[in-house]
């Protein structure tokens, strides 16, 4: 049998609950605090002449899957070899459902791998993902970004001319913004106030950077957390 909690009375109960909930709200402003410290990141510029991706539809760079937005989230998809696909990267692509509430936000997705472009078809296919895909192979996207053999969430931003990396995160920060489904309030903002940016669609402005306790995008993801491999606890 499953072990279970204790059984008390309703007051001892509530008072329980009471001490919880203080650190229950010492944990929410702690992760305030630190979204303000995401919004206030840097950018650095992204070579985008640098990688030719190849999609089903021909070689695209990366600025073409921004589709007219201006952010992008893109995630790197683990090559394990042929025939062998992580488990963790199928979950979390899995849960990458709400395309439309992402676009409504002004954010596209892509995921990529340095799968070969047949095998990321015929899994997709398997699968019956209509996620955006693109293999990233004889390129060295994954390792300029960090991600190496593994897997990584990278946000980009772009003002028309340059694009930008503002974030990146893996492990159980990548896993973090997922849940049963992605939208653009479970995804890092991208988007910085800048006399040459426009708010993203559906925003009436720019994400506020100095006030650490404004809801954030992604307050909930903790890039602090890591697991050692993809797929383990």
């Amino acid at each position: 049998m499953v072990a279970m909690p204790r059984v008390v009375s309703a007051e001892e109960w509530q008072r329980e609950r009471d001490a919880l909930l203080v650190a229950e709200k010492e944990a929410t402003r702690a992760l305030d605090a630190i979204a303000a410290r995401r919004r206030r990141l840097p950018m650095v510029r992204f070579d985008n002449e640098k990688y030719r991706f190849a999609t089903t539809d021909g070689p695209m760079r990366l600025s073409d899957f921004f589709e007219g937005r201006q952010q992008l989230a893109l995630y790197q998809f683990m090559d394990n070899g042929p025939d062998a696909f992580c488990p963790g990267c199928t979950h979390l692509t899995a849960n990458v459902t709400d395309l439309t509430t992402l676009v409504d936000g002004g954010v596209s997705w892509r995921t990529v791998s340095n799968m070969p472009l047949a095998q990321m078809q015929s899994y997709w296919a398997t699968k019956g993902w209509s996620v955006p895909f693109a293999s990233s192979r004889d390129t060295t996207f994954s390792d300029d970004c960090g991600a190496g053999r593994g897997f990584l969430l990278n946000m980009f931003f772009t003002d028309g001319e340059e694009i930008y990396r503002t974030y990146a995160t893996n492990a159980r920060g990548s896993t973090g913004c997922c849940s049963s489904t992605t939208s653009s309030t479970s995804l890092p903002t991208a988007a910085r106030r800048s006399g040459r940016t426009r708010p993203p669609a559906g925003r009436s402005t720019p994400p506020t950077a100095e006030a650490p306790g404004a809801q954030s995008r992604v307050g909930e993801l903790d890039p602090a957390r890591r697991r050692p491999a993809c797929g383990t606890a």
